[in-house]
């Protein structure tokens, strides 16, 4: 994903790699050893619960989002509410016109904590279940919070978990920077055993940030490492501010193609929680 909401389409990136898990089931412990928790939303609140607007922002639209996008991102509860103790955001297919005139055949939900949480370095993770079907994007990722003045992508981006429906046991960690954006930013992709698909069950989706390092988690296995030296000769590493927190469902675009007939509407993805931690 881009700061339009998601990056083109990705076939084989630079850096690429593929990791096949050897468990579904995290070996966790909370907190992690040596971090201390920082922030946080457990998603606890009373069942049909409005998103906590002290916490996250639900941005709006159905521009397309820079990548042919086919859903409208809503404020309602029938996109984004909490009970059961997660947060689920939902994709629909429906027809819709928001107030700027725009009539979209799906709608879904797209959460930003920009304005409200931001933070310089340290692990930020996520216990998602994931939606599943042809045409389906969930994810998990990060912004610079200088992307108001910056833009985008000088402000830099962390993508923590992607996921397109056509891949049910594949995630992406990528990252995205000045002369290293779309498809051009540094990739990994992290796979299940044969037959298990990331739908089926709730996983944990990590970085941990340094000053010269993201490291990418899926449960606890360290997948991917990027430091200064991954990057297109001439580029800048532009992962030393503080960068806030997205989860959104898409549908459609460049890089997962459209719905087909085998896509089942509505899509849900579940979060037990986002956490926010930095080093003892």
């Amino acid at each position: 994903m881009n700061f339009f909401a998601q990056v083109f389409f990705i076939p084989v990136l630079i850096l690429l790699s593929s990791v096949l898990a050897t468990s579904q089931t995290p070996n966790s412990q909370f907190p992690p050893p040596g971090w201390k928790l920082v922030w946080s939303d457990e998603f606890n609140a009373p069942d049909d619960s409005p998103v906590d607007s002290s916490k996250w922002v639900l941005e709006t639209g159905g521009n397309g989002w820079g990548n042919q996008e086919l859903e409208y991102y809503t404020a309602r509860p029938g996109n984004a509410i909490q009970g059961g103790g997660n947060l689920a955001i939902k994709a629909r297919e429906e027809k819709f016109t928001g107030p700027d005139g725009v009539t979209r055949n799906y709608t879904s939900a797209r959460l930003k904590t920009e304005g409200k949480f931001s933070q310089k370095y340290g692990r930020f993770e996520a216990r998602i279940k994931i939606p599943r079907g042809q045409g389906i994007w969930p994810a998990f990722w990060l912004l610079g919070d200088d992307i108001g003045k910056s833009g985008w992508p000088k402000c830099g981006e962390i993508d923590i978990m992607e996921n397109i429906g056509k891949e049910p046991a594949l995630v992406h960690g990528t990252i995205h920077g000045p002369g290293y954006s779309g498809d051009q930013g540094p990739t990994a992709q992290y796979g299940l055993p044969e037959n298990a698909t990331f739908a089926d069950d709730f996983h944990v989706y990590a970085v941990e940030w340094e000053k010269k390092a993201i490291r990418f988690y899926v449960d606890d296995h360290l997948y991917a490492t990027r430091t200064p030296a991954d990057l297109p000769k001439g580029t800048k590493w532009v992962y030393q501010h503080k960068f806030f927190i997205l989860l959104n469902v898409a549908v459609g675009g460049s890089w997962p193609g459209d719905p087909d007939r085998s896509s089942v509407f509505p899509q849900t993805m579940l979060v037990d929680y986002v956490r926010v931690y930095k080093r003892h």
